[in-house]
């Protein structure tokens, strides 16, 4: 009987659903902050007599602060714990949040915009793989889609500030990015409410801090169920304790890209790097679309509005259907949707059908990144598995740094309908590579689908 099996074998419960609560609101301030971007815009373009140029600057901040944050915070994550990353990122966000709303001029502004999305990156892509490794394996595929799916109310809360207080107010624009600096007050929280995790802790061999971890967890799960634990099962796998080797760029990729990983990390970077793509160059364009089909901006805003709430549907359907049907089998019929949504978009040509094809695509889009931030932790060991999971994110940064201008030009030259066209072959390409290259994830224990592997890489 290992102390991980312990760990697996619980319900569960409000101790889970607590830790589900702090990491999701954690995700709905990070998505809030990569969308309130769009709609900052022609405020910014105001104040400054910016030229489009350095409002493409601004556009690509966020995206190409989140790819450094990603990195650093899973190498971090790694090395120093999951939960300091976690505080140490959440704090660096709101700060430069504020800066930004402060910004006396565009280079200030500009600044603190990568710096701000840095903050988020970190933790985005710190949160799922810390939070993965408290969840027993029959439930992690909804427990971890679940969490992505805060995303969406991140987005939905964007949409409505744009719509309400950037236009009412002179200095709206600022007022809301002070709003998006407010999860600086979930720190107190996070501090008292946050261990570590007791997969990390054994791989430091800080075993009796691990122990105590589990214990405490077991008391509270026992207290809120109001029943006995569920007996510990015998393991066929036992997890790695101590010795783990220390994490630098360098090595990780050395390991992610070795023969027994090389086919894991591939799949796993091209999907994220499909779903980005096609996910910052829908949001990042449609309210211009929109516009160009001949509506007023503030009808523009009301209508991203709604293809903003498709995302909790989207988010949450997905996270239902990842224990039922694998985690890369719903990747793949998501990956499918937004390719025939892409293609439908493509054909539309009043606001009203636009927004409703763009609805179903934001559905199908939203739903896909639910099904890969669960995929994702689970597909490393557990002394990589921050590292991993950072990395892979970070690569999806980089198509969320090239699609606003491979669109915009895109666009120019070929049209709505090319646009869209474009993004249905690249959904296509990812779908193909899921369905023939992915590993079957669910129901099994992280030690189950990572320690082989990572013996036979050492």
């Amino acid at each position: 009987m290992t102390l991980l099996a312990r760990l697996d074998r619980l319900p569960l419960s409000r101790p889970h659903y607590v830790l589900l609560l702090i990491g999701g609101l954690g995700y709905t301030f990070d998505g809030m902050d990569s969308a309130v971007v769009a709609f900052l815009l022609p405020s910014a373009q105001e104040a400054w007599g910016l030229s489009n140029g350095q409002l493409g600057f601004i556009g690509s901040a966020t995206p190409f602060g989140f790819l450094f944050g990603a990195t650093v915070a899973g190498l971090l994550g790694d090395r120093i714990g999951r939960k300091k990353v976690m505080m140490y990122a959440l704090a660096f966000y709101a700060v430069f949040s504020v800066v930004a709303a402060f910004a006396p001029n565009y280079e200030v502004f500009l600044g603190a915009r990568v710096l701000a999305g840095a903050g988020a990156g970190a933790e985005s892509a710190i949160i799922a793989p810390f939070l993965s490794e408290f969840v027993p394996a029959k439930r992690r595929g909804w427990f971890i889609g679940a969490l992505a799916g805060f995303f969406s109310f991140g987005f939905v809360m964007a949409a409505l500030i744009g719509r309400f207080v950037v236009p009412t107010f002179d200095d709206g624009w600022r007022i809301a990015q002070v709003i998006t600096a407010l999860p600086i007050v979930m720190l107190l929280w996070w501090r008292r409410s946050l261990p570590e995790s007791p997969r990390f802790l054994l791989q430091q061999g800080r075993a009796a801090e691990a122990e105590a971890v589990v214990a405490d967890l077991e008391r509270r799960v026992e207290r809120a169920t109001g029943q006995p634990l569920p007996p510990v099962p015998e393991t066929a796998v036992a997890p790695a304790s101590g010795g783990a080797p220390k994490v630098n760029l360098f090595s990780a990729l050395r390991f992610l890209w070795s023969p027994a990983m090389a086919r894991r990390t591939a799949v796993i970077w091209l999907v994220w790097f499909v779903i980005t793509f096609s996910y910052y160059g829908f949001f990042s364009w449609i309210p211009t679309l929109l516009v160009q089909r001949g509506i007023t901006v503030t009808k523009s805003f009301e209508f991203s509005i709604i293809i903003y709430l498709a995302q909790i549907p989207g988010y949450f359907s997905a996270a239902w259907l990842s224990e039922r049907m694998d985690r890369k089998n719903t990747i793949a019929l998501y990956l499918a949707g937004s390719a025939v949504s892409a293609f439908w978009l493509s054909q539309m040509d009043s606001p009203v059908t636009i927004t409703l094809a763009g609805a179903v695509l934001s559905f199908f889009l939203n739903g896909t990144y639910a099904g890969v931030y669960s995929y994702t932790p689970e597909v490393f060991p557990t002394w990589i598995r921050a590292t991993g999971t950072g990395l892979s994110s970070a690569f999806g940064r980089v198509g969320s740094i090239l699609a606003p201008t491979i669109i915009g030009l895109s666009a120019a030259s070929l049209g709505f309908a090319g646009v869209f066209g474009l993004t249905t072959a690249v959904l296509v390409a990812g779908v193909v590579c899921v369905v023939v290259f992915g590993l079957a994830t669910a129901g099994r224990s992280l030690e189950e689908l990572t320690e082989t592997t990572e013996e036979a890489t050492r």
